[in-house]
């Protein structure tokens, strides 16, 4: 089940985003959303664990067919407010998806993976649902502020000390495990601590600084490619005719013999 947003961490979640630092940190977070996903005008998005449907918001003019679903009523009442029936919402789980396989052409995790019970089975649900590309978005257990903020979590009980953290070696490990060598790609967003200023933001959007290991949020495409398992198929083989033979022939001779001797050819 993981750990699910009651009221309070709902209105606390929501009332997080009027700090700068936070707003900052959401706006590089779907920046890589946008780079690395890149969904196109008609496709559909999946957004699991989609809270208060901040990450649906930037982009419902973008032309696409948009979903949600959250295992928190809470946080999908404000979602409500927010989008309208501007998006499809659902209560639901990520490791039990209420959809077909092949629904969606996208799905993505936005800092929701960190909260499932079973994040490999997620991650296998987001690639049944999804046929294109699936993209997580999750804090990376070895960047400095990451860091802090488990120790920080040890003594000071908030959301974040309900939160588990990846590495990138661990996210690929677990889409290899379910899908096999399929391909993967993946970001980092390096989130300076104390400043948020213009000349931050450009280094921000350095390639190099972006292939970072210790960037606060990972970011991850997965391209499920569809795997093909092969069976055994069973025939059910008829078996020679037998003749019945008349007195004089041997019982063990098929018909064709018989009609070789019958012809004088044997």
């Amino acid at each position: 089940m993981g750990y699910i947003f009651d009221f309070n961490d709902s209105n606390h979640y929501e009332n997080s985003f009027e700090r700068v630092k936070y707003g900052y940190a959401f706006k590089l977070e779907m920046d890589l959303l946008f780079k690395m996903a890149a969904p196109e005008p008609g496709s559909s998005v999946l957004d699991i664990g989609c809270g208060t449907g901040r990450s649906l918001e930037p982009l419902l003019n973008s032309g696409l067919n948009l979903t949600g679903v959250d295992p928190s009523p809470y946080m999908l009442d404000i979602a409500h407010e927010r989008l309208g029936d501007k998006a499809d919402l659902h209560r639901a789980f990520a490791e039990e998806l209420p959809f077909d396989d092949n629904s969606f052409n996208h799905a993505f995790f936005m800092t929701s993976l960190e909260f499932t019970e079973m994040p490999a089975k997620a991650i296998e649900e987001a690639c049944r649902v999804a046929k294109d590309k699936v993209f997580i978005a999750v804090l990376n257990r070895y960047a400095p502020l990451n860091v802090v903020r488990r120790i920080k979590g040890f003594f000071i009980k908030g959301i974040l000390s309900q939160a588990r953290f990846f590495s990138i070696l661990e996210l690929r490990q677990t889409a290899f495990d379910i899908l096999g060598d399929v391909p993967i790609a993946w970001k980092t967003t390096l989130q300076f601590p104390f400043t948020t200023n213009r000349i931050c933001h450009w280094i921000e959007q350095r390639s190099l600084i972006e292939k970072s290991p210790f960037g606060t949020i990972i970011g991850m495409t997965i391209i499920p490619v569809p795997k093909f398992r092969t069976r055994p198929l069973c025939f059910k083989i008829r078996p020679q005719e037998r003749y019945n033979p008349v007195t004089g022939f041997a019982m063990n001779q098929t018909k064709d013999e018989i009609e070789f001797k019958l012809s004088g050819k044997i």
